[in-house]
């Protein structure tokens, strides 16, 4: 995040400043504009495209429109587009890294429509909404006024609603509704398929004696909530961000089972040996463009590598490990199963079972998706790993 750098500009003839907000680390924009209600979509769209930043000062609700005749100049294919479509040569990868090259591209367009806040969080234009409570509970408090995209800013308001609404969780919900409410900037359990099997994988008959498991990137504390309903005596859940941290404590207070769940800021594993160590990491193997996408992107596949290195240490002699992950990088030539394989064999471990279910999400079925044909391949796996 870069809030503590600063932006400046020119504005009836006075040289302004304000901080410089931006979750993705993006630099302070070296050239800005001012734009209002008379500015008309082609020339914002001229405008991003070269790299030129517009500080929005009309109708709020405009600037929302404005936001989404970008996006359909940017979304229009081009005759090149429709062209390499066609290409059969194309491979998987090569169609993956054209694929984040163009939502990189786009994400940069669109950010740069700006809106400005004051230190409450309080937007100065007509037909603002209220969004203090949002920024509030993304940003925390501030002391002076703040430069964020409208993009961002969407973002952090579809996030509040989120968070207020809940995502219902069928695994614990046969007595009673159970909603996970994540915060900004943690990754959503929208994808329940990695829930349903953790929730039917056989428990390790070790935990008859020694009833301790280890979450390992709790996110926001849906698997942690998982084995304690399954019974498990104590969970100790980790995670370096805070956003994270601080999103499973309320999720797991609200669930009731903070008594067997204990949250630990640390790189992967805590301290000490489990029965049950379990992890879902980024599946895919690059790099990150923003910061919600650290739950779907591993560079190099640090993470993953990491918890199969520490299972030795970590792990009580006849306990489990459960790694949870989608073979999606396979069908897009990011990881070969040989190179999942030799993973397992350099850490020590084995292959008790596979458990496998086929994802649920829309993409998976969108024809018009650029990854539609490796995600219609795709599944989802708990493998059930012990020590060799």
């Amino acid at each position: 995040m870069s809030a503590d750098q600063s932006i400046s500009w020119e504005e009836g003839g006075v040289t302004r400043s304000a901080l410089w907000r931006s979750e993705n680390g993006i630099r302070p924009h070296q050239k800005l504009v001012i734009g209002d209600d008379t500015l008309t979509a082609d020339a914002a769209y001229r405008m991003a495209c070269e790299g030129t930043a517009i500080l929005w000062r009309g109708d709020f609700q405009n600037a929302r429109q404005l936001l989404q005749a970008l996006a359909r100049r940017i979304d229009k294919p081009s005759k090149k587009s429709s062209r390499s479509k066609k290409d059969l040569n194309q491979s998987q990868l090569d169609i993956f890294n054209l694929h984040r090259l163009a939502q990189s591209q786009r994400a940069r367009t669109l950010g740069m429509l700006l809106i400005e806040c004051n230190a409450d969080h309080h937007i100065e234009l007509r037909r603002a909404p209220d969004i203090t409570k949002a920024c509030e509970e993304a940003y925390g408090p501030t002391q002076s006024s703040y430069l964020v995209s409208l993009r961002e800013l969407l973002g952090v308001v579809g996030a509040h609603e989120w968070r207020k609404k809940g995502v219902l969780i069928p695994a614990l919900s046969e007595t009673e509704a159970f909603h996970i409410h994540p915060h900004y900037g943690v990754f959503s359990p929208i994808r329940g398929e990695y829930i349903d099997l953790v929730h039917r994988a056989p428990l390790p008959q070790v935990l008859d004696s020694h009833s301790i498991a280890f979450d390992i990137g709790v996110g926001t504390g849906i698997l942690s909530i998982i084995l304690a309903s399954r019974g498990i005596a104590k969970i100790v859940a980790t995670d370096l961000d805070r956003r994270a941290l601080a999103c499973a404590k309320d999720n797991i207070e609200r669930s009731g089972f903070t008594k067997q769940i204990e949250l630990v800021q640390t790189d992967l594993f805590p301290e000490g040996k489990a029965a049950l160590i379990v992890c879902n990491p980024p599946w895919l193997p690059a790099r990150p463009s923003s910061a919600l996408e650290g739950a779907v992107y591993d560079p190099n596949s640090q993470m993953l590598i990491g918890f199969l290195s520490g299972l030795k240490e970590h792990l009580l002699p006849t306990g489990e490990a459960w790694l949870i992950l989608s073979d999606l990088a396979e069908h897009l030539g990011l990881r070969s199963r040989e190179q999942l394989q030799a993973w397992f064999d350099e850490a020590g471990v084995k292959v008790l079972e596979r458990l496998d279910i086929k994802p649920q999400h829309k993409k998976a079925v969108d024809q018009t998706d650029a990854l539609y044909s490796a995600r219609s391949k795709e599944v989802t796996s708990l493998w059930r790993l012990s020590l060799q």
